[in-house]
């Protein structure tokens, strides 16, 4: 039952016999179980089965076979009998197969035998050998079950008895590579020598110990690196190297190998950090460390040695050094923190080796504030336009400074250190601003100077502040009763009348910026003076050109557009002849200027000569007021005048006048009755110029007397006067014996022969003399 293709048994269907269908191997199945049924003819059919097993029994049907065909060993020739050679072994599929084993031939002089053992062939030496006599044996070896056999071939070579080792030259080599030598370098080549032949005389190379960086040709001894090499990682490695030769059995000699590995250039230096910060105030001395910078180099000797640069970096503009062995960075000069607050330096750390390797790295310098500037105004002065009557409280300005400096550095505060008392402003202490406290009136004070002072401790900065009221027209013009004096002195000269401005009306507007305009309301009909109405200049008219005195009343007005004032204007003519002058003396006035005698002593000073003299006051003529330019710094004022007598006090019929000697008699003797009634102080007469002594070298002064009518008039608050100016000159003259324009050359006197021809002239100073030759006498 169930059986497959390939069965190898069939069964009889009448007998039940079971016979052999095909041929069994019991090396390919060795066991068969199977099923069968018997079947009857009935119906229905009866059927039974039953198991049947079939053990195929072995047979030696198979004959033994070697593993392999041919066999190889040597074996020197010196080997011990008994010397194992090699096992062959061989195989039989036959069921308990005892295989024995048996050299059938070749076996020259029974050299060898063979024993079984172990299911194998152990050929064994069985006689001593001989290299001189065999060199070879080519064995055929049989293996047999007993019936059926299979044969196989061993070459034994003979070799000759390895008797020497190798032997290195020395025990120990020492050798020096770059480690910068690239991945194959041969470093050297060890070798061993061997006084055998043949295989005992080849020489095999080995490493004892693994070392990756190193390997050994085996059979040149050529020691190369297979891997890079580093002197900063490992500066020597020592290899053991042995030398095997072939021989059997093998020997060996070992010897030391000491790889130097020498360092070059290839590591730039390394800074300890990526990079660098420090800091330094502005105000430090030049040459102050600022801060370090270090490096390191895994090179060695001059490899490794590091020296710093600013070379080739940036090094400030020349603000910092470094110093190449330390490393630390200095400040080279004074540092400004308001011109460079912080510096990117760049140094380097340079090697010593040949090329040399750098490496840059930043340096970062933070200049730190000092309070090294003073506070800064925008200008020196500041001119500060103010509208008066402003309120109390306005800011009229905000006066500031700055300060380069930083921090608390830069804090400034203000304060007015001048100019400011009574305290009519006040400046914020912080924020500058200029408050007035006070009302501005233009017409008080129209400007204001005060120094602001800017501190920032402990420096100051200080300027000037002007502050300028501008002008409101909230004044009346000023305009006082004023007199024109004329002194006309009527000469041949022509020209002499003051054709020109004379001077202005005296107006005066507290507010400058007020523009006056002028005129006349009455009493100039016949315009005697011609007025410009919008300067208030004055000219007189041509028609005063004349030889007649004359007093007019005028009224003058004056408007600045809002305002008017008015005021009286008194015109008096006086004629001046030649007989006033030529009768009038100058009295000396101490401590006196024009200005103040016109305005107000002039009418004290007049009322003063005529009390002296007992006349009326209106016969007092001054024509003349001048400052005496020959005093030097001493304020003298000469003042001329003449008087007319008194009425009855004239004979004839023309007015006749106080002679100059009785009026300086008469007034010097009175100098104090005068001195009492006009307030002034009467210096002794100086009309002789000569009493000076103004010639020189002896030379004879002679005074001259003359006039000059065509002086300016001269103005006062009240007053026009038109002065007549005497012209005092002099001559001088040259004493006898003298001439030059300074009576600088002698005359000689004696050039003439005054003596006559019977005396002899002797010269001498201021003329000569005459000492008359013997036997005669005379003048």
């Amino acid at each position: 039952l169930e059986t497959g293709a390939g069965f190898p048994f069939a069964i009889n269907n009448n007998t039940g016999w079971i016979v052999v269908a095909s041929e069994l191997d019991r090396e390919a199945v060795d066991f068969y179980s199977f099923g069968v049924e018997a079947q009857d003819q009935g119906n229905p059919a009866m059927a039974s089965s039953a198991s049947v097993s079939v053990t195929v029994l072995d047979v030696n049907d198979n004959s033994p076979e070697f593993t392999q065909r041919e066999y190889g060993a040597r074996l020197n020739e010196d080997a011990a009998v008994g010397t194992s050679v090699l096992t062959v072994s061989a195989l039989d599929r036959d069921a308990n197969s005892v295989i024995t084993y048996q050299i059938s031939s070749g076996n020259t002089r029974n050299r060898f035998s063979i024993t079984s053992q172990s299911g194998g062939g152990l050929i064994s030496l069985a006689l001593p050998l001989d290299y001189k006599l065999e060199r070879q044996y080519l064995l055929t070896v049989a293996a047999s079950d007993g019936t059926r056999q299979d044969t196989a071939q061993v070459v034994v070579n003979v070799t000759d008895a390895n008797t020497h080792r190798p032997v290195f030259q020395s025990s120990h080599y020492t050798v020096n590579v770059n480690e910068d030598r690239p991945v194959g370098t041969t470093v050297v080549v060890i070798s061993a020598t061997d006084e055998d032949t043949g295989e005992n005389a080849r020489i095999t190379y080995l490493m004892e110990d693994s070392i990756p960086q190193f390997r050994i040709a085996p059979e040149t001894g050529a020691v190369t690196t297979q891997m890079e090499l580093d002197y900063e990682d490992q500066v020597s490695y020592t290899l053991a190297i042995t030398a095997r030769d072939n021989g059997i059995p093998q020997k060996s000699d070992t010897t030391y190998l000491e790889i130097l590995v020498s360092d070059v250039n290839d590591n730039a230096p390394q800074f300890l950090r990526d990079s660098y910060q420090g800091s330094v105030y502005e105000d430090v001395p030049a040459f102050t460390s600022v801060l370090q910078v270090s490096a390191t180099d895994r090179d060695s000797g001059l490899n490794g040695r590091v020296f710093y640069t600013f070379q080739g970096g940036d090094d400030g503009d020349g603000d910092f050094i470094v110093e190449s062995t330390s490393g630390i960075v200095r400040t080279l000069r004074r540092l400004d923190r308001e011109n460079v607050p912080l510096y990117t330096l760049r140094a380097f750390a340079v090697d010593k080796g040949v090329p040399a390797k750098r490496t840059p790295v930043e340096i970062q310098v933070t200049v730190l504030d000092v309070n090294d500037n003073p506070p800064v105004f925008e200008r020196d002065e500041f001119d500060v336009f103010v509208e008066e009557n402003s309120p109390i409280g306005l800011v009229v300005a905000r006066i500031t400074a700055t300060d380069p400096d930083e921090g608390t550095n830069a804090q400034i505060m203000y304060q007015i250190v001048e100019g400011n008392i009574p305290e009519v402003f006040q400046l914020d202490i912080f924020s500058g601003e200029l408050t007035a406290l006070a009302d501005l009136d233009y017409e008080t004070k129209a400007e204001y100077v005060m120094v602001v002072q800017a501190t920032s401790a402990p420096l100051v900065s200080r300027a000037t502040v002007h502050v300028r009221l501008r002008d409101a027209n909230d004044n009346s013009p000023q305009l006082k009763n004023f007199e024109i004096l004329f002194n006309n002195y009527i000469t041949n000269r022509s020209g002499s009348f003051p054709g020109g401005v004379i001077g202005r009306i005296p107006a005066h507007d507290p507010d400058v910026s007020d523009s006056l305009t002028y005129a006349f309301e009455q009493g100039n009909e016949l315009n005697l003076l011609l007025l410009d109405p919008q300067s208030g200049d004055l000219r007189l008219s041509p028609a005063l050109d004349n030889n007649r005195p004359l007093e007019a009343i005028m009224k003058v007005s004056v408007s600045d557009g809002v305002h008017s004032a008015t005021a009286q204007c008194t015109l008096r003519v006086t004629v001046i002849t030649d007989e006033m002058l030529s009768n009038s003396i100058t009295l000396r006035l101490a401590d006196m200027s024009q200005e103040r005698f016109l305005s107000p002593l002039l009418s004290r000073f007049l009322e003063g000569v005529a009390t002296v003299l007992a006349t009326p006051r209106h016969r007092v003529v001054l024509f003349n007021i001048q400052p005496d330019t020959d005093v030097g710094t001493a304020r003298i004022l000469n003042v001329s005048l003449s008087v007319l007598l008194p009425p009855g006090g004239s004979a004839g019929h023309g007015p006749r006048f106080f002679s100059s000697e009785e009026l300086q008699e008469r007034l010097y003797l009175n100098r104090s009755l005068l001195a009492a009634v006009s307030a002034q102080r009467v210096l002794p007469f100086d009309d002789n110029i000569c009493l000076r002594e103004p010639c020189e070298n002896y030379m004879r002064c002679v005074s001259v007397l003359q006039f000059d009518s065509s002086a300016p008039f001269l103005a006062s608050d009240t007053i026009l006067f038109r002065p007549i100016h005497p012209v005092t000159g002099l001559r001088c003259r040259c004493p006898p014996g003298f001439t030059g324009d300074y009576c600088e050359t002698e005359i000689d006197l004696c050039y003439s022969s005054p003596c006559g021809p019977n005396g002899r002239c002797r010269s001498r100073e201021g003329g000569y003399t005459c000492e008359c030759h013997e036997d005669f006498t005379g003048e």
